[in-house]
């Protein structure tokens, strides 16, 4: 036995378990054996002590009361009260006897027998742990080696002990992998098929990956000292971020951006070159608006339950609108709100483009 124990200790170095899970795979194992060796009907119990590396394998039998009926069947799971006591004098009805079962001499179809289950449930331990510890990474970034392209353009990717799957659907439109691609996104979903293993499902359309971008080309945003407090994306399009800074000496909007763009030009290279509006963000809902609809100029807004109504300048309706209507689109999805535009005066030439003049205007209802 001290054998096994040697054997076990290999196998969760081997595998990155503790001992403490490969022992509990060996019991499962062991009282799988027993039942297949020495009945189905009994029950069985595996004690393994670790330190002294021994393996104890007992069929337990009930006591019960001597004129119980099960007694009638002369089934062996249950022992009279009176014949219990002939072995423990302290026995009471309801504890369990325990009878120690020969490990050494179980023979050579027992032994493969165990060493099956042991394979199994190893196998299934750690396929568990691997479960696990991506399950805790849903919605974190993740990067792989492209393995494989289906003919429905499916993306497979290796990420060191799995292979993770990117629907066609979660590829930004417009990109092209080939085997050998470095590829970066986040762990949508992860779960597990009875025949297909471990699935893990990676995205790069979500908002949630430009989120994981800005921490890792953002300092100030990893450090927590920039917030980011939503995201709303057309992949491969345009997307609008709205940010806050926690120090009054950082500048959430330039930090972000970086000396001459050159931290969001580089997440918009990662991203096949969407564009990325960052925002600053406001707890008042229709300073939030008014900034989400930029580069357009607000004169007004008014929010009625979720929707903003903004009167807006007429030479400024296309921009607030968008080409295709992405502008209004993503600042709907920003600010949570269903922006309805109302036409105003021309503006003049006299009139600033600046946000923060329509900021002042909506400042003041509030005071």
């Amino acid at each position: 036995m001290k054998r096994i124990m040697d054997i076990i200790e290999a196998i969760a170095s081997e595998k990155g378990l503790t001992v403490e899970a490969i022992n509990e795979a060996l019991k499962i194992s062991l009282i799988k054996t027993a039942k297949r060796v020495f009945g189905e009907e009994y029950e069985y119990d595996v004690i393994i002590d670790s330190k002294n590396k021994e393996i104890k394998l007992y069929q337990n039998i009930l006591v019960v009361d001597d004129n119980d009926e099960r007694l009638d069947d002369k089934n062996e799971n249950f022992i009279s009260l009176s014949e219990a006591l002939k072995v423990d004098n302290e026995i009471e009805v309801g504890d369990s006897l325990k009878y120690e079962l020969p490990l050494d001499n179980l023979g050579r179809t027992a032994s493969a027998t165990l060493y099956r289950e042991l394979e199994f449930h190893i196998q299934r331990r750690v396929e568990y742990e691997i479960l696990e510890k991506y399950k805790q990474r849903i919605g974190k970034r993740i990067s792989g080696t492209v393995v494989r392209i289906d003919d429905e353009d499916n993306t497979y990717i290796e990420i060191r002990e799995i292979k993770a799957k990117m629907p066609k659907r979660y590829r930004i439109k417009g990109e092209k992998f080939k085997v050998g691609d470095v590829v970066k996104g986040i762990i949508r979903r992860v779960d597990i098929d009875k025949k297909m293993g471990i699935q893990v499902e990676i995205s790069r359309t979500s908002p949630k990956f430009l989120e994981e971008l800005l921490r890792l080309e953002v300092p100030e945003i990893k450090d927590e000292i920039i917030t980011i407090h939503k995201c709303a994306r057309i992949p491969g399009v345009r997307a609008k971020i709205a940010l806050s800074s926690n120090s009054p000496k950082v500048d959430p909007i330039g930090s972000t951006v970086g000396n001459k763009g050159v931290r969001i030009n580089s997440i918009s290279k990662e991203l096949n070159f969407e564009s990325i509006d960052c925002i600053e963000y406001s707890s008042i809902p229709e300073i939030f608006v008014a900034r989400a609809l930029s580069p357009a100029i607000v004169s007004n807004v008014k929010i009625e339950n979720e929707v903003a109504k903004v009167t807006i300048p007429i030479d400024q309706k296309s921009k607030a609108i968008g080409k295709e209507g992405i502008n209004i689109r993503l600042a709907s999805m920003l600010t949570g709100f269903k922006i309805e535009l109302l036409e105003g005066n021309k503006s003049n030439s006299n009139e600033t483009a600046k946000t923060d003049n329509v900021e002042n205007a909506l400042k003041a209802l509030f005071k």
